[in-house]
């Protein structure tokens, strides 16, 4: 997967930059280099200026491989099980059923939200919870769909004098900050993403702030055992005094970067959420009324061996043979930053846990 360097910042974008400069942010030109701490340009994967996704990096190379078969609008069902063991896996393309056999391992990567989703359906997790729809319990795993964690979101808006259209290659969030609110902190608790432009009848300047270490946990369980019923998400953001506390510092910390004196030229007035929110008060009710996912879930699986633990340091699955999570799920901890890269690497490090075990 090719990492770049964005090829045409937008001039706000690195207005933006010297404006948290300004205000005693660190410069930081790498920020996947030795230092995370500090602001500046994010890195995008793109390759001559497009997507370099994982389906282009890593899937579509494979696609000739013959032993590679690729299912398109597929639906998994269930896991097929014998006893305690993982034989198969059941899923529905169109309107037809399909059950298919493995003779070593079944390799679950739904992710936070769909791998827990199709163990409990499967019969894998707390027994209690799948007793009561109905589902019989093959193995009790109390963890599954537990423990999630989120990198919850507020944002901050600045209308401005001038409008400048992005470049074709940009990804929109073109400033990435990573800060610690408390300089005892061992990695930075914020995120700063800062996106210039909006469109030419508004002209803006955005800046999301992430909580990148939060208390709060929240649950994945199951509506229904229908595996087509969305199953449901409580991710129980803000239960921790300090998780608001934290976005209460970075919102201050938006503030002021949006109010530097070298975005003066550009026009800048705070927009959203503007005047009204002034009172400490008022800004707790802001962040409690606006905040959102990052679309960065994890943990639903966890590693370990303690008793909310669902997969080993092998990522297979405690007390089922022929069945390894491999995903963002088994994370045991939420990373200090975006989850992508983090992932891929769960999935290089899960293959090659793979291709080194011994089967029968």
């Amino acid at each position: 997967m090719n990492v770049a360097d964005l090829l045409e910042p937008h001039p706000l974008s690195l207005a933006l930059i010297e404006a948290g400069q300004e205000i005693g942010l660190r410069l930081n030109d790498d920020c996947n280099g030795a230092v995370q701490e500090g602001i500046g340009l994010t890195q995008v994967t793109q390759k001559n200026g497009q997507r370099h996704s994982t389906a282009a990096a890593f899937l579509k190379p494979a696609m000739q491989r013959p032993n590679l078969t690729v299912q398109t609008h597929a639906r998994v069902t269930r896991l097929l099980m014998q006893d305690k063991r993982v034989v198969g896996v059941a899923y529905i393309q169109g309107d037809e059923a399909h059950e298919v056999s493995v003779r070593r391992e079944v390799i679950l990567c739904g992710g936070a939200i769909n791998s827990p989703q199709i163990l409990m359906l499967s019969g894998i997790g707390p027994a209690a919870h799948l007793q009561a729809l109905g589902i019989p319990v093959v193995m009790d795993i109390p963890g599954v769909g537990q423990n999630l964690q989120e990198h919850v979101r507020i944002g901050v808006d600045f209308a401005v004098g001038q409008y400048t259209a992005f470049a074709l290659s940009s990804n929109a969030i073109e400033v990435n900050g990573f800060i610690k609110t408390r300089p005892d902190l061992p990695a930075p608790d914020l995120q700063l993403l800062g996106s210039a432009g909006g469109d030419s009848e508004q002209p803006s300047i955005g800046i999301a702030i992430i909580l990148l270490r939060p208390e709060s946990q929240g649950s994945i369980t199951l509506a229904s055992p229908d595996p087509f019923a969305s199953p449901l998400i409580q991710p129980n953001y803000l239960a921790s005094e300090m998780d608001i506390q934290s976005l209460v510092d970075g919102f201050h910390l938006a503030r002021k970067i949006g109010q530097a004196t070298v975005l003066d030229a550009y026009g800048t007035i705070e927009r959203t959420p503007g005047v009204w929110a002034q009172s400490e008060e008022a800004i707790r009710a802001y962040i409690r009324e606006t905040a959102a996912t990052t679309f960065h879930p994890v943990r639903t699986c966890k590693m370990g061996s303690d008793p909310l633990a669902v997969v080993n340091d092998r990522l297979q699955v405690h007390g089922v043979e022929g069945l390894r999570v491999v995903d963002a799920s088994i994370m045991p901890a939420i990373v200090s930053g975006n989850t992508n890269a983090p992932v891929i690497m769960i999935g290089e490090k899960g293959a090659d846990l793979i291709r080194h075990s011994t089967h029968n």
